[in-house]
């Protein structure tokens, strides 16, 4: 053992956890943990944000898009405040996010002297939102703590986790083992849930599999087309699971097409999905018998009704599954049910034609998107549209913000994606409310030459706030309207290109020659009212009157 400040053990514990990125804002709380890696920018790049928030969602963006952890970190008190918007989206979406939160002295806290930065039960607070919070008490018990803390990552459910190291505790010498690598822990299966599962899943006529993010965690999706296809079983994804599969199979559909293919279900598969609706109500599956298998045992109970229930992960539970089917399955194929397949298409086709100008500006950016490409989505109309239909075609290709639903989420995200892999083609959608949370980072953009395409679709409201007024409240409009910068006038403030497009086959020509570029640039795209998609996101949601047609389309001299 060599001896070593607390700073210094914890960047040689992350290192060993093969982390080669972190996402901050150094601060003097964290000191001498920056002063550590700066003897190590050649093993761990530092990507300084310029608020919080956008930390936490830089690190997201990071962990989704590769699967690995991704790190954060930020000083205490307003720091972490500003972090946790980006925490709670990760907790969300089941994130292997990593917050290293800074503390105030551990002699002075919880004792509300009044120290720099310190707010009441700042540990309580992040315990909140996740999985394990640990606090280091001494600079040797640093490498424990970090080992734990990717313990945890790497095990169950993945969700964010955070460590919070307080300055003295970083600048105290130490001599500690620096922890090697933790392995993924999987969670292996009940032999006699499976069984049962099994049985089920071979006497059912008409199986049907639904698949959530769980999938995408684990790297299940072979597993999850072998017994699909083993079953002739459609599988419909959610949109934590969007990408698991790729949505050109011909078993693969969006999530909406439960609503036609329950009626002829006879058993539904959920994997790795929380199984409840949009109001965190029980799944209406018909009368189809229902089996749930996921690596969170709390996603296996009420309001959920099952006959089987497998605490696995999905690579662990699908793999038993397939190995328990009986052999013949192996060797006398299920009929086609490509007729029935085949009606579900058009149904699900005509549903989806009621957000047709959404659907336009999707199937552009998909279009030049290359397959690897990954899609960054956000609570704005495009991607509201996109949480029901995008067409992920390979695994961690998009992203979108859950049932947390941040403002701002999208761009800043797309940054930490772009950032795990500039090589690869990004493209984020943001509302004009939205990126407003978040523009700052165009600094960062820039900075670090992030070629992400960041399109901002503008109409001058909080359109879905402004659509509830309307509809609902008599057209009272109250604090929906916006005030926008100029949008080309901003990117050229940062030094960043930008571009400005009318209608889809503008925005199209503008992203084939984008991708090809790979340089940061800012796409405004003004628009005017879009159909409301929450019928098709929500059950039980009545149908809207139709819009006029071509009323999303704004004329070149008309509202940017």
């Amino acid at each position: 053992m060599t001896e070593m400040t607390g700073g210094e053990l914890l960047a040689e514990s992350l290192i060993a956890q093969g982390v080669t990125k972190i996402f901050g804002i150094p601060g003097v709380q964290l000191d001498a943990a920056a002063d550590a890696l700066y003897d190590r920018a050649e093993q761990i790049d530092f990507i300084c944000a310029r608020n919080e928030q956008a930390t936490t969602y830089m690190a997201d963006g990071y962990a989704r898009s590769t699967g690995e952890v991704g790190v954060a970190m930020v000083v205490p008190g307003p720091g972490v405040l500003n972090a946790l918007a980006g925490l709670a989206t990760g907790y969300a979406t089941n994130s292997r996010l990593l917050l290293i939160a800074g503390q105030i002295d551990s002699h002075a806290m919880g004792k509300g002297l009044g120290a720099l930065h310190e707010i009441p039960d700042q540990t309580g607070m992040l315990e909140r939102l996740t999985k394990w919070t640990g606090t280091a008490t001494s600079a040797a018990e640093i490498p424990v703590l970090v080992a734990e803390a990717f313990r945890q990552l790497r095990s169950g459910r993945p969700r964010p986790v955070a460590l919070e190291v307080p300055p003295d505790v970083l600048a105290t010498l130490a001599d500690a083992d620096i922890a090697a690598f933790v392995e993924p822990e999987p969670v292996l299966p009940d032999a006699a849930a499976i069984s049962e599962a099994a049985a089920l899943l071979a006497a059912a006529q008409s199986p049907l599999i639904v698949a959530g993010g769980g999938v995408v965690a684990a790297g299940a999706g072979d597993q999850l087309i072998a017994l699909a296809e083993r079953l002739e079983a459609p599988v419909l994804i959610t949109e934590g699971g969007r990408g698991a599969v790729d949505a050109r199979h011909r078993l693969v559909f969006d999530a909406l097409a439960l609503r036609e293919l329950r009626e002829r279900a006879d058993l539904v598969l959920a994997v790795g999905s929380r199984f409840v609706s949009t109001f965190g109500t029980r799944v209406d599956v018909a009368d189809a018998r229902v089996v749930l298998l996921n690596a969170e045992a709390a996603d296996l109970a009420g309001p959920r009704e099952a006959q089987v229930r497998i605490h696995a992960d999905a690579v662990s539970g699908l793999e038993a599954l397939l190995e328990a089917l009986p052999a013949g399955q192996h060797d006398a194929p299920r009929p086609s049910r490509e007729s029935e397949l085949a009606t579900t298409r058009a149904w699900l086709a005509g549903k989806l034609n009621d957000i047709a100008p959404q659907r336009e500006y999707l199937d552009v950016i998909r279009r030049a998107l290359p397959d690897s490409g990954v899609f960054v989505s956000e609570f704005t109309q495009v991607g509201y549209a996109a949480s029901a239909c995008y067409q992920a075609h390979a695994p961690r290709t998009y992203i979108g913000p859950g049932y947390q639903g941040t403002l701002g989420y999208g761009f800043a995200t797309a940054l930490g994606v772009k950032a795990a892999d500039p090589d690869r083609a990004v493209i984020s959608v943001s509302g004009d409310g939205g990126f407003s949370w978040t523009l700052q980072e165009l600094s960062t953009m820039r900075r670090y030459d992030l070629g992400l395409i960041a399109i901002v679709f503008t109409d001058g409201f909080y359109g879905n706030v402004r659509r509830i007024q309307k509809n609902r409240y008599g057209a009272r409009y109250f604090a929906s309207d916006l005030t926008n910068p100029d949008y080309a006038t901003l990117a050229a403030a940062f030094g960043i290109r930008s571009a400005r497009a009318y209608t889809p086959a503008e925005l199209e020509s503008v992203l084939v020659a984008a991708v090809a570029a790979n340089e940061p640039i800012l796409i405004e795209v003004p628009v005017g009212e879009f159909p409301s998609p929450w019928h098709l996101i929500h059950e039980g949601i009545p149908t809207p009157q139709p819009l006029t047609p071509g009323s999303h389309l704004v004329e070149p001299e008309g509202r940017a």
